[in-house]
């Protein structure tokens, strides 16, 4: 049996950027820098990992919304470390503080909510989606 949800409940992760990291993935004329989307994932990432240990078998979850502050630029090769929180829990929905910092600086930080899903009933209205495409 998982444990629950509860406030205060933290989680890292830590990562190593590389080129694949680069603002430029997404618009060569852009820095050569630590791209804020790949920040944003990683923000989802690390909520996520701190969910999955407390899922029951079939759950799953999904980012519903995040609100984003990414405040200083981040050279690559650089290592950044991402810490999340859960400040709030609402039955399916959780609530997450997150900071970011690299070897020298805070980077940024965000708020970020997810929902509990029950996993096959997701897919299936996925799938549904799927064939309505013209």
């Amino acid at each position: 049996m998982s444990k629950p949800f509860e406030v205060g409940m933290t989680h890292e992760l830590k990562i190593k950027t590389l080129p694949e990291h680069s603002a430029q993935v997404f618009y060569p004329n852009l820095p050569d820098v630590f791209a804020t989307p790949f920040l944003a994932g990683l923000m989802e990432r690390v909520s996520a990992e701190l969910m999955h240990e407390h899922l029951q078998p079939g759950e799953q979850s999904v980012g519903i919304s995040m609100n984003l502050k990414h405040t200083a630029a981040t050279p690559l090769g650089m290592e950044v470390r991402i810490r999340t929180e859960i400040v709030a829990v609402e039955g399916r929905k959780l609530t997450f503080q997150l900071e970011a910092f690299d070897e020298a600086e805070k980077i940024g930080e965000a708020s970020h909510e997810r929902f509990v899903i029950q996993a096959d009933k997701f897919n299936a209205r996925v799938q549904e989606k799927a064939k309505k495409k013209p």
